[in-house]
Formats: structure tokens, sequence, C-alpha cells
């Protein structure tokens, strides 16, 4: 019997080993071998047909916006940068159970009625399919549906159909027989992705390949997947949670900093319009601890609210917390109070919480936390009508920050009457909207507390 041949994958790269390896040559990274079955050397048969291009002068290329094609969901919309590109490869990723067939399921549905669209899933029956779309809603007559997981059939589908959009579910339950190991291993997801890749080039198909993810919140498969994509969207939120939210990590004809924000309904993904005002939704009035901050994803502002619960710890080692927000970063600007402030903090427990379930990183977030901290410590609540944005340096500095105009327009816009920012970022204003409260230095917050 003849013994199979195995050799090791990298999983971030895709480089090919004779023996397992502490360390990745090629992307330098630890413990990321996979051992897979040798592929065997196959005909050029099996492997598509590139047709063979003329370079052109780049003058004579058209790029109009007519090549993007809305889809109906505004939310959808944004977070592509403004609509789908044709011929473009879109990989969706996300937590199981958080949304990602029903959101591309809705989007087959939009636009059904405008193209040929072919719906493909590796995981459900057509009977599986049928019973979601009938919580969506109707369905045009160009919306084909296939159960299929060999990747070569699909391809042959497509050139009898001729879609223009095409949905992969999923990417992991995906095969080609000319590869000898099993559906979702490192060599099967590089090498279906490769074999969508000429189809969405040479035959102008728009894809979206739906891509599981790793506990560590990273699509399943080599590292090099997302590489070859044009965009990368990432679905995130809670299951416990109404919530979701579409991430750009990567996109290639648009931002990559855009979200859109959903909220999981009986009968699909409503869209949120107005993201601030759904996270402010039940924000308490008059108590301490409670802060509403102006914070920029992408191309709009939203708010939300920073609560701090500062109480005496039982322990030699206070415990700290950060939900919604970079716990280090937490822990920083607690220090930076210390030091700055004379608060002492070192004996206390502190639990801070970005309301809504969002997660925000930016720098921006910094002087409400701040504020919120020395809210919850004093017990004494700030006002209701107040915002606040700023980043704080470690000698207690506060920092301008982008677009303070936009977040200021946006808090007019909610009510708020006045805004704690960073004086250099006030000296630019023209004819604010609210009350302005600009501070160089945390120590002032201490005079504001007071009013």
């Amino acid at each position: 019997m003849q013994k199979t041949r195995t050799v090791f994958y990298c999983k971030e790269c895709g480089y090919e080993s004779g023996k397992w390896l502490g360390q990745c040559p090629g992307c330098h990274s630890w413990d990321v071998f996979v051992e897979e079955p040798k592929q065997k050397k196959t005909t050029g048969s099996a492997r598509p047909i590139t047709v063979r291009n003329e370079a052109i002068s780049l003058s004579m290329v058209s790029a109009e916006d007519d090549e993007r094609k809305m889809t109906g969901i505004q939310e959808f919309d944004r977070v592509l940068g403004g609509g789908i590109v044709m011929g473009s490869l879109v990989l969706v990723g996300g937590d199981p159970g958080i949304g990602k067939s029903t959101l591309l399921l809705q989007v087959c549905k939009e636009l059904s009625g405008r193209m040929k669209v072919l719906y493909v899933s590796g995981e459900e029956s057509l009977k599986q399919i049928k019973m979601r779309a009938d919580r969506l809603g109707s369905f045009g007559d160009s919306l084909l549906a296939i159960s299929e997981t060999c990747l070569e059939t699909i391809n042959e589908l497509a050139d009898q159909i001729r879609p223009d959009i095409l949905v992969i579910d999923s990417i992991q339950t995906m095969y080609r027989e000319e590869v000898a190991s099993a559906p979702g291993s490192v060599s099967q997801v590089r090498e279906c992705t490769s074999l969508l890749l000429h189809m969405a080039k040479q035959k102008g198909i728009t894809i979206f390949i739906v891509g599981h993810v790793t506990k560590e919140g990273t699509v399943a498969g080599p590292r090099m997947l997302e590489h070859m994509v044009d965009t990368v969207l990432y679905f995130e939120g809670e299951n416990s949670a109404s919530y979701r939210i579409l991430r750009a990590v990567k996109n290639r004809f648009g931002s990559t900093n855009e979200i859109g924000v959903f909220e999981m309904q009986n009968t699909g993904l409503a869209e949120v319009q107005n993201p601030s005002e759904y996270m402010l939704r039940g924000k308490p009035e008059g108590e301490p601890g409670s802060v509403v901050a102006a914070s920029i994803e992408g191309t709009r502002t939203i708010l939300v609210e920073v609560q701090a619960l500062i109480c005496k710890s039982n322990f030699q080692m206070p415990r700290r917390t950060a939900a919604g927000t970079d716990y280090n970063r937490v822990n920083l600007l607690m220090a930076v109070m210390e030091k700055r402030l004379g608060v002492e903090l070192s004996f206390c427990d502190a639990y801070i919480n970005v309301a809504g379930g969002m997660k925000i990183n930016e720098p921006a977030l910094d002087l409400a936390i701040v504020l919120a901290i020395l809210s919850g410590y004093r017990n004494i609540p700030v006002d209701g009508r107040i915002i606040a944005f700023g980043e704080i340096g470690l000698t207690g500095e506060v920092r301008g920050v982008s677009q303070a105009e936009q977040r200021i327009t946006e808090a007019a816009k909610l009510g708020y009457t006045t805004c704690i920012l960073p004086y250099v970022t006030m000296e630019n204003m023209k004819n604010p909207a609210i009350r302005l409260i600009g501070i160089r230095n945390v120590k002032e917050l201490t005079a504001i507390m007071k009013e």
C-alpha cells in the first residue's frame, strides 16, 4: 500500500515545507504550520484557462460611477464605499449565528429585481434557504439558488446562466477536485479562492464569499485569503444583543473605517439610520459616572455613552474591567489621573463600559473616560446636556482630534448644549452651534466638575 505523502502549510502566508517548523520562513509567524496531504500534479486542463490580455494605455481605461451598483440597503452600500463594484471579490466574515447569511440573502433580495443572482450554499438545503427567505419577504424571479460544494460544478453553472452576482456560503465548505485535502483546509481554501478570483475578474461577476472565523476573530484558513480579495467585511455583535455592526477592514474601492449598523428583527436585519440616537436610548439622567462622547467611525459621527463605576476594593489588587474600549488605555488614563490630579484610584475597583455594545478604540474617547471616572469617584453627576471628546497624553495635556466640527454638529442635532474639547481644536471653530469649553490639561476638569 502506497504511503500518502504529507506536507506542512503556513496558515498565514501559505508557505510550503516538507517538515514542521516552529517559525515560518516566509512571514516569520510562530506556530502556524498545519499538516496536509501533498497535492498531486495535474494536467493543465484542470486549471482555468486564462485569456491572454494585451497592455493598453491607462488613459484609455474608463472607470465611471455607473460601474457601482446600489443594493438598496444604505448601510451596506456605505460600508462598500458607495455600492457594489462589478467584478469585485468581497469576503464577509463573522461569528456563527451573527447573521452573515441573512444579510447576504437580503442583498440578493434587493438585487434580484434588477440583476441575475446565483446563491450557492454548501451548508443548507434549498428548503432551508427557502424558510429563511420567507421571513425576509418576496424575491424576484432572477434569484437562483443551488446547494453545491464542488467549485468546478459551480464554475460550469456560472458559464451557463451568466449571473451578475454570485454568493458562496461558505468558502470553508467548498472544494476542488484536483486538491487532495479536505474542504476547509489551507490548500482547499487557497485554491478555491484563486478560482473565484479568476471568475470575478475574467467574467465580470461580483462574488460575495462567506467566511467562518476562528476563536481569535480572524477568517479561518490562510491569512493570504484576505490579501487575495478586494474587500473584507466583518460582521460584529453579540448574539444576545439586537444590534449588529458591519465593519470594513479592507476595501480597495473605499474607506476602511466605515461601519454599518443593523438591528436584528423577526423579519431580518433592519437598518439603523441614526446610530447615535439608538446607542443613547435609555441613558440615565442625573447619575454620576455617565458621560456622552463623540466618536468618528469612517465618515459618520456616533455619540456613545461612557459609564464608569468606581468603588472601594476589598482585595489587595483592585479589579479593572473595560468593555467596549481598550483595557490598557483605561489603565494608562487612570495612572495619569493619579499622577496629575491626585486621585487615589489604587485602592478602588474600576469598571468602564461603553453602553450599547459599541467597540471604540479611538483616542478621542480619552477625555470622556477621564470625566466619567472622576464623576464616579467623587459621586458628582455630569450635566446630561454635555458631551466631551479629546486625546490625553501622559503629562495630562489634552490634544486635538480630527473632524471636531463634525462631532459638534451631530451633538447639536441631538439637543446637546455644551461641549468639552481640546483648546487647540476650539481655536479653529467658526460659529459653533453649541457652547464650547476648551481645556489644555486634565487639571481643568476639576473646575468644570464644581460647576
